[in-house]
């Protein structure tokens, strides 16, 4: 969000797993969202922390604000919180005109998707973040929002928690018409054991990259335009 909206020449560290832009790769790494090099952070000088709301352990937030550096809080809940944010940031940064422009640039690509996939008829869909153990998105989750886009329906969108593992007897009653993977292996070889599946059955087993759906930021808007793409070839399948 920062280097979208314009602030790149004033970040000076980043958490781990943090390559993208591949300028943001070249920066200083000072942990994670659970440990935090604080000695390393101090050395570096920063006034501001950007952290993610519901992600950032209330403790890490405290002990930043106890070395005296201000912290900045980002919720990252929906899809709209993505262009909310990188506004705020570009308000932190003092780089408005560059995260304005980021921002509707996102939001007019939402909406576009928004209004191309309208009306569609709904895929069940199950999305799978990890197969050991089975582990998925429930309600609440963003990328339960971005199928919904699409025209999608989470088969585990009445789950209260962000992602959670489940157990595979359930997933198979559930008969998801799409499994959605965002891991790195691909998903057909671990759901080829099941060809009455519906989603086995019609070859419905696809692979979205990781990066573009769970990281929020206006790169979403192209995760988004691929899931819409894969459940439209899973609508084709049905005649």
């Amino acid at each position: 969000m920062l280097f979208a909206a314009g602030a790149a020449d004033q970040v000076v560290a980043v958490s781990a797993f943090s390559d993208y832009p591949p300028a943001a790769a070249a920066l200083p790494q000072v942990g994670d969202a659970f440990r935090l090099d604080y000695e390393r952070i101090v050395a570096l000088g920063p006034t501001v922390a950007v952290v993610w709301q519901t992600g950032t352990p209330a403790g890490v937030a405290e002990r930043l604000q106890g070395l005296g550096i201000r912290v900045v809080q980002v919720p990252t809940r929906t899809l709209d919180d993505i262009a909310a944010g990188v506004l705020a940031m570009g308000e932190l940064a003092g780089t408005q005109d560059a995260a304005r422009r980021a921002a509707a640039g996102y939001r007019a690509r939402i909406a576009a998707l928004r209004e191309r996939y309208r009306g569609r008829p709904a895929v069940r869909v199950f999305v799978q973040i990890d197969d050991t153990p089975l582990f998925t998105v429930g309600g609440p989750h963003l990328i339960t929002e971005i199928l919904g886009l699409c025209g999608g329906e989470n088969v585990f969108a009445d789950a209260d928690a962000q992602a959670l593992p489940v157990d595979l007897e359930s997933v198979l009653a559930r008969s998801p018409e799409v499994i959605l993977s965002t891991d790195t292996d691909a998903p057909a070889p671990y759901w080829a054991r099941f060809p009455e599946l519906t989603a086995v059955a019609r070859g419905n087993l696809y692979q979205s990259d990781g990066d573009l759906l769970a990281r929020p930021s206006p790169r979403i808007a192209d995760g988004a335009a691929d899931v819409c793409r894969r459940l439209d070839e899973a609508r084709a399948k049905r005649k």
